[in-house]
């Protein structure tokens, strides 16, 4: 029974095969149109690709177009082909105003940006432009059941952005350059003022403007001891039990010990 089974199955498949390359040989367009129907229900999206794609042109403007459109963007998107997608999910809400897959594909073509956005260390061209779409997909339809998915996406790339200010603001901290670092931070906070990295951007504030105090020649030294300690301050303000407290204090002793000599 089960060789029956493996046998039918096997004939099956390659009667698909059969009828798929035929497909892709005609020139009816028609024939094209059932089949890539049949492989997009079947989840064979590459396949449907490859007819949509032959297709399409012969398609605009006729009765079927707005179902063949749908699923020629849905199958982009569900083999992770966000740039086609997002272009093509576009292109059917502007050809398509009054579908009833208006706002699921308003949607989508705003998502597939947001799945091109690289990690938070590389370039963020993509992230920015994901957060354009998306933000508009809201403003457009603030009643969308999608509204909620659109807002946590907004918000996952708003936050990497975030934390790639950071990270370059902090970055110059690691490499000694302390002067950029203490301009970087300040405006980081000032940008930022609901951070969730406030504490460490602080923190690393101070670190910076400690580094430049003491190792300053003695004109300049006074003033940026000065600042070190009102960067000491607007941590401990901001975060009273911040986790860099006892390296903080340590750093503040020294600051306050290196400034006495100014005041004999």
């Amino acid at each position: 029974m089960k060789k029956i089974v493996s046998l039918l199955l096997l004939v099956a498949f390659f009667t698909s095969c059969n009828e798929y390359q035929k497909a892709l040989k005609k020139d009816d367009v028609a024939v094209k149109f059932e089949m890539a129907t049949k492989l997009y229900e079947a989840g064979k999206y590459t396949k449907a690709i490859r007819l949509f794609e032959q297709i399409a042109p012969a398609y605009r403007g006729k009765p079927q177009a707005e179902k063949l459109f749908y699923m020629f963007a849905q199958s982009y998107y569900k083999t992770e082909q966000f740039y086609l997608a997002g272009y093509q999910f576009e292109s059917f809400v502007s050809g398509y105003p009054k579908s009833e897959k208006l706002q699921e594909a308003a949607y989508l073509g705003a998502n597939s940006y947001s799945k091109l956005s690289p990690v938070y260390s590389l370039d963020q061209t993509d992230t920015n432009k994901a957060i354009d779409k998306l933000q508009t997909f809201i403003d457009n339809y603030p009643s969308s059941e999608y509204l909620p998915l659109a807002n946590e996406s907004v918000k996952i790339l708003t936050d990497k952005i975030e934390k790639k200010v950071y990270e370059n603001a902090k970055g110059y901290n690691t490499i000694s350059d302390y002067k950029s670092a203490i301009v970087a931070l300040d405006n980081f906070i000032a940008d930022y003022p609901g951070t969730k990295y406030k504490e460490q951007a602080l923190f690393y504030k101070f670190d910076s403007a400690y580094q430049l105090g003491i190792n300053s020649i003695e004109s300049k030294m006074q003033d940026r001891l000065n600042v070190a300690k009102i960067a000491y301050t607007s941590l401990i303000k901001f975060k009273a039990d911040t986790q860099y407290k006892e390296k903080a204090d340590e750093m503040l002793a020294r600051v306050e010990q290196d400034l006495q000599k100014f005041t004999k």
